[in-house]
């Protein structure tokens, strides 16, 4: 086995979007981690080209998280939020509420994104049921949509082989269409300046459905996980307007784009476009304690609290909200981001990195890339009849020669903790480059 780890009893661990038997068959595991880097048993360094999984956006082993964590778990390990509170988790709130667009500052703790997303779908179903609009329960995901593996995120979610195989999933659920078009679009920088028309397709859905039946539109700003798809100019625009003229509240996804990736604390800031609900996960904490949250409008949040017909207005909860270590880990995470200005400059690397990885154009296989922020989609030719093989191969190339990637169909995604310097966006478009021209 690689690096070392022929001693390792693989069989008992499942793991989660792995290929088991060809991983377990040749494992990379790493061992340890900081700053930009994570290292191998065996002590080798592998830059970190995607944040671990989009989500150390501040690098790894940072000492403030480190403690504060550990002073936590040794002050209070636990509190329940149900009936009971803690500080941490209003100080928490707080600061989250600082950092979201206006109006969105009533913030509803989970673990995960897949978990903020359920929860952001049933608070859009509670509150036009409060409002006496029982009728709107239709929920409208979007083709390559990503929004985590609960049963409402892969109903409203668009990635096939997420949803194929169970069975009918949430009812009453309808689909926007994508917004990838290569041939109009390919090797963008930045925003795309074809297919803001494709919001239009949301009247159509309306005038299947009527809107009388639509609750919530849900959307990633920027679809990471498929392989950064970038709104086109004016799309999100006509979402927003279309909502607001029918009554259906707008979700946006902001689970990879929260927290500085695009150099704004949200990509509903740096899009000018503000919905009713954000999502949101991975950067809140660093990734260093699982948490998410859920912003939501006061519209929504005090219409649910006028109008409840009980005491609890939500009924709805997770034994984990807002876990102590949780509000810990993140109070120190948003102290980096607002002390050493990271999402600034993540912003004023971004034209760096976009020069970067626009300079693989011409490069072996390369078909697209994509940018926005510190974000990169690189997308291959597939390998006929053999798609994602390619991409994959180009990962695992990757590793071995010290880079972490991302995989995703046939698509190389890069996004890097936001503390990177140029001299290591270098380092890994230049290996990238070399390895996609050595892979068939």
């Amino acid at each position: 086995m690689a690096d070392g780890n022929a001693t390792i009893d693989m069989d008992a661990f499942w793991m989660p979007f792995t290929p088991n038997r060809r991983f377990k068959a040749q494992p990379r595991l790493v061992a340890r981690a900081e700053g930009m880097y994570y290292y191998t048993g065996d002590g080798r360094k592998i830059l970190d080209g995607t944040s671990g999984l989009w989500c150390v956006n501040a690098g790894h082993g940072r000492k403030k998280i480190v403690e504060a964590i550990q002073k936590q778990a040794a002050e209070m390990d636990y509190a329940p939020s149900f009936n009971l509170g803690h500080p941490l988790s209003f100080e928490i709130a707080t600061r989250v509420a600082e950092l979201t667009p206006p109006g969105l500052d009533r913030i509803f703790f989970t673990n995960s994104g897949s978990e903020s997303v359920d929860t952001a779908l049933k608070i859009a179903l509670a509150y036009h049921r409060a409002k006496g609009n029982g009728a709107k329960t239709r929920l409208i995901g979007r083709e390559r949509g990503y929004h985590g593996v609960g049963f409402g995120g892969i109903s409203v979610g668009g990635i096939v082989k997420n949803r194929m195989h169970f069975g009918t999933l949430l009812t009453g659920v309808d689909h926007l269409p994508h917004t990838h078009d290569i041939e109009r679009n390919a090797f963008t920088k930045g925003q795309p300046e074809h297919g803001a028309e494709l919001a239009d397709a949301l009247e159509r859905i309306i005038g299947l459905h009527d809107a009388s039946t639509i609750a919530a539109v849900i959307v990633e700003p920027m679809a990471g996980s498929t392989g950064v798809l970038v709104p086109p100019k004016g799309y999100l625009e006509r979402l927003r307007a279309i909502c607001e003229k029918h009554e259906i509240v707008l979700i946006f996804d902001e689970v990879i784009t929260g927290f500085g990736r695009v150099g704004k604390a949200f990509a509903a800031e740096y899009f000018g476009v503000t919905p009713d609900i954000i999502t949101m996960a991975k950067g809140l904490s660093n990734a260093s304690v699982p948490m998410g949250a859920v912003a939501v409008s006061r519209k929504i949040h005090d219409s649910m609290m006028e109008n409840a017909d009980s005491p609890i207005e939500l009924f709805h909860g997770y034994t984990y909200s807002a876990h102590p270590l949780a509000c810990a880990a993140a109070l120190a995470t948003l102290d980096i981001y607002r002390d050493e200005g990271l999402f600034e400059r993540a912003a004023q690397m971004a034209p760096y990195w976009e020069e970067a990885v626009h300079s693989l154009k011409g490069a072996r296989h390369v078909i697209d890339i994509r940018n926005i922020g510190l974000v990169a989609g690189i997308e291959l030719e597939p390998r006929p009849g053999a798609p994602t093989q390619r991409a994959l191969e180009v990962f695992e190339r990757s590793f071995d020669r010290g880079l972490m990637v991302r995989v995703t169909g046939d698509i190389i995604a890069m996004s890097p903790p936001l503390i990177i310097e140029k001299a290591e966006i270098d380092q890994a478009v230049e290996l990238l480059g070399q390895i996609l021209a050595e892979v068939d």
